[in-house]
């Protein structure tokens, strides 16, 4: 079980907005908390992103999994970010 994922966001990120259902499904099917940070109107949020992506993604969306320190970023398929959120 993953302790937490971070989901940094804009409120106007039409890719972040992408990403919504999956955030959703992953929640339902593996209940996990995803927790969304935004960052375009929100420095401190953006301050926090920028220390956490060590994978040079520089934008949104960006993910980062508490459990395994690792980021993910933009917008991907539902496998690609299950493997990730669950660390494998």
């Amino acid at each position: 079980m993953v302790d937490r994922l971070l989901m940094f966001y804009g409120t106007e990120c039409t890719h972040c907005h992408d990403m919504d259902p999956l955030v959703e499904r992953l929640e339902k099917e593996e209940k996990v908390k995803v927790v969304k940070l935004e960052v375009w109107h929100n420095s401190k949020n953006d301050e926090l992103r920028k220390k956490l992506d060590t994978i040079d993604c520089r934008g949104v969306p960006f993910f980062f999994n508490e459990k395994t320190n690792k980021g993910l970023c933009g917008a991907v398929p539902y496998a690609t970010f299950k493997k990730w959120a669950l660390g494998k």
